[in-house]
């Protein structure tokens, strides 16, 4: 059914555990503390597309951010898919990221958090394709940043977690403009993250 052994992994126990573990209101609180700073520099958005949407918090919190906004998710775990409906957003689909993805409607922007951390580097020139293809403008990615390709033991799991300069990688594949990138640091005094470091990018 799936490509990858990390396709599996979160689409099935594990992928479940971690959407009833990733909840609660310290979780939005380090999301809503991302979304204004990152917004500021992308200039008349008012549809979002996020590629491993999980529960949706992050769409939750661009919903609170700016309600007006058109939201659309993707997640390949049929658990979190089904939570994130329940909360409201209804344009959240069950779909394979890797997979190719083609909106009916362009958004102007899409992005994704902590999920190209997760992908099998042989298959992430596929999801840097869904984000630049289904975007109008602007590409935004929030995950974890080294300057070279590391692998990181995750959870007692090998071959689970990858950083690299996802960014970078996009800007050089896909000839894309950096406009903007910040760092959420995990002991921010009000919204706490996960040392994340975002990148907002335009075509």
């Amino acid at each position: 059914m799936f490509k990858t052994s990390q396709e599996e992994f979160w689409a099935g126990q594990f992928g479940n555990e971690y959407a009833e573990r990733n909840v609660g209101n310290k979780l939005l609180a380090g999301k809503l503390g991302i979304w204004p700073k990152l917004l500021k520099s992308a200039h008349g958005v008012s549809s979002i597309c996020e590629f491993g949407c999980n529960i949706g918090l992050n769409l939750k919190a661009l919903s609170l951010v700016n309600p007006a906004l058109e939201l659309h998710g993707f997640d390949i775990n049929a658990n979190a898919v089904e939570e994130a409906k329940k909360s409201g957003l209804v344009n959240v689909n069950q779909k394979s990221i890797i997979e190719d993805i083609n909106l009916t409607d362009k958004v102007n922007l899409t992005f994704t958090s902590g999920v190209l951390i997760h992908i099998a580097p042989e298959m992430l020139t596929q999801v840097y394709a869904n984000l630049v293809k289904n975007s109008s403008k602007y590409i935004a990615v929030i995950e974890y940043y080294n300057p070279e390709p590391v692998e990181v033991q995750y959870r007692g799991h090998s071959e689970r977690l990858f950083k690299r300069d996802f960014a970078g990688e996009l800007m050089d594949q896909f000839d894309l403009k950096l406009v903007d990138y910040g760092f959420a640091y995990h002991r921010d005094n009000i919204c706490p993250s996960d040392d994340n470091t975002w990148f907002l990018l335009e075509k």
